[in-house]
């Protein structure tokens, strides 16, 4: 029941920055993890940010340092500085969230790709 309506993607110059957000509706769930994973062409998806309801990040180590994660409630905000092209992926929105069980949803994905 939870949407993830997410937004933000496109073409940026390497050394350049993006800002994505996530937003997630329908959720009564207060406690959750929210953040992206990406997945280049012919690549695994794998995490890039996550953080947790109390403010708890985890980065790739690939973007430490150059992404920034953040999140307001149930909306979660990626800044993206100083882009390689290797960041080029469709990032997903990841939302994870304990009930009775574990839920865990995605988002619709954004393509993201750095080219000059």
């Amino acid at each position: 029941q939870v949407q993830l309506v997410e937004s933000g993607g496109g073409l940026v110059q390497p050394g350049g920055s993006l800002r994505l957000s996530c937003a997630a509706s329908g959720s009564m769930l207060s406690i959750s993890t929210m953040g992206w994973y990406r997945q280049a062409p012919g690549k695994q998806r794998d995490l890039a940010a996550v953080i947790t309801s109390n403010g708890t990040t985890n980065y790739a180590d690939s973007v430490k340092g150059r992404f920034t994660i953040s999140r307001d409630k149930d909306t979660v905000y990626l800044q993206m500085n100083s882009l390689k092209p290797e960041d080029t992926a469709v990032y997903y929105c990841y939302f994870r969230a304990r009930g009775v069980f574990w839920y865990t949803y995605w988002g619709q994905g954004t393509q993201v790709t750095v080219s000059s």
